[in-house]
């Protein structure tokens, strides 16, 4: 799973909800009756209280927010940039900007008025001081009330975000619009995405899951793709931009062979070149879409001359067909298998796998010259092993030695040893 969770993120009130919430709570638990004929100190004590409750309410409902909103410099780059093209970086971090130094001025509000409540001398000045840090407080709040409203809308878009992890096994789909992306998706995977007959039917990501070799993939599928500049491309557009930059996956670029998706095959191909920077250190796979139409064999010359540059290149060609699922078990086979031996590959290119192997070290013995060196028992050894056998004579026979010279023939006499050897010792 993802490490990131934004459906919990507390909702955002408005400044109006917000100050209603706050004021109210601060009058249903905190005391209510102060008579004039208290100690000014008691009637301090009282109007104290209330300013401080205010102050840490406030102070603890903007801090939830500061803290489960993602901070842009701590979350994946993936996340941060679909973030930045999604909600503009600048206007997120000044919204929340804008939150933290509302904070900052209701707490130093809170201390100035404390400060100030010290050295009022009746009920009245008592109370006064008190409306007046409150209302300087909700001032204070309603200046955020465009904040608020921007960061409820983000908080709205984030939670229906798909859960998608950077660091898992991904295949990631991508291509011209009505290309079939979405079809190929939904064989593939339990999703179940919208799919129909005009372009940009997918105008987000979309996150589907699948098993193979006993384990759990990933499948995003991005909106499609038009072939002009970046400054160009719209906010969909960028989304796909988005993760292919920065998602560790085997990228899938589906054709359509047919060209019924309204671009020819020239265009597929051209934008293939324009996002072939992208696809650096990832393995690709060509995924010839729509072949029950059109046969691979029956396109054109100069078509079939530039898939087979390609395929020299090393970026293998599948055809396939979503219809029929023709090809489809034999293209994710391809795709999961590419993408793990590249990532075994690039865990032993990395530190970790370096560090590993450094520990390790397997001594193999060189010849120094080619003199014979048998081996050498010292003479003192050899004198020991006599003496021994001088002094123990022959080795004891065994019924064991008797066994495995019989065979199967041999069998346990039980009576052998009856009768004593020595006849002094038999009665």
């Amino acid at each position: 799973m993802s490490h990131y969770n934004f459906k919990k993120i507390t909702v955002v009130p408005t400044s109006k909800d917000f100050i209603d919430v706050v004021l109210s709570r601060t009058q249903r638990k905190t005391p209510t009756v102060v008579h004039r004929q208290y100690r000014i100190g008691r009637i301090r004590t009282f109007y104290t209280r209330k300013i401080k409750f205010t102050q840490q309410n406030y102070h603890d409902k903007l801090s939830t927010i500061l803290t489960e909103f993602p901070k842009l410099d701590d979350v994946h780059p993936f996340y941060a940039d679909l973030m930045n093209v999604l909600y503009d970086r600048d206007h997120y971090k000044l919204a929340l900007g804008q939150i933290n130094t509302a904070l900052h001025l209701i707490d130093n509000v809170s201390k100035d008025y404390v400060r100030l409540m010290k050295f009022s001398d009746s009920l009245y000045r008592c109370k006064q001081l008190k409306r007046s840090a409150l209302g300087r407080m909700c001032t204070i709040m309603k200046r955020q009330n465009q904040s608020l409203q921007y960061l409820e809308q983000v908080r709205q878009h984030l939670s229906r975000l798909p859960s998608i992890d950077p660091n898992t096994r991904t295949l990631l789909l991508c291509g011209f619009p009505n290309v079939g992306k979405s079809s190929f998706m939904n064989k593939l995977t339990r999703a179940d995405v919208e799919v129909q007959p005009y372009a940009f039917t997918t105008k987000s990501l979309f996150v589907g899951h699948m098993d193979y070799r006993y384990l759990r993939w990933q499948v995003v599928d991005t909106p499609g793709i038009l072939d002009h500049a970046l400054e160009d491309r719209n906010t969909i557009e960028m989304q796909a931009i988005t993760a292919l930059a920065h998602l560790r996956a085997a990228v899938l670029f589906l054709l359509d062979g047919s060209e019924q998706c309204g671009h020819s095959m020239e265009e597929q191909l051209s934008l293939f070149a324009s996002l072939r920077p992208l696809f650096a250190n990832k393995p690709i796979l060509i995924m010839m879409n729509k072949i029950d139409v059109r046969r691979p064999e029956e396109m054109s010359d100069a078509h079939k001359a530039q898939l087979q540059e390609i395929v020299e290149s090393g970026i293998p060609v599948l055809p396939i067909s979503t219809l029929t699922e023709e090809g489809l078990a034999d293209a994710k086979t391809d795709a999961c298998d590419r993408l793990l031996a590249y990532r075994v590959d690039s865990k032993l290119r990395g530190k970790k796998g370096t560090s590993v192997t450094d520990r390790l070290h397997l001594a193999q013995p060189a010849k120094r010259d080619q003199k014979q060196r048998p081996p050498c028992i010292p003479a003192a050894v050899l004198a020991k092993r006599e003496r021994e056998a001088m002094v123990t004579g022959d080795k004891r026979r065994t019924l064991r030695d008797e066994e495995v010279e019989g065979g199967e023939e041999w069998s346990l006499d039980m009576r052998r040893d009856y009768n004593l050897a020595n006849e002094e010792e038999r009665y």
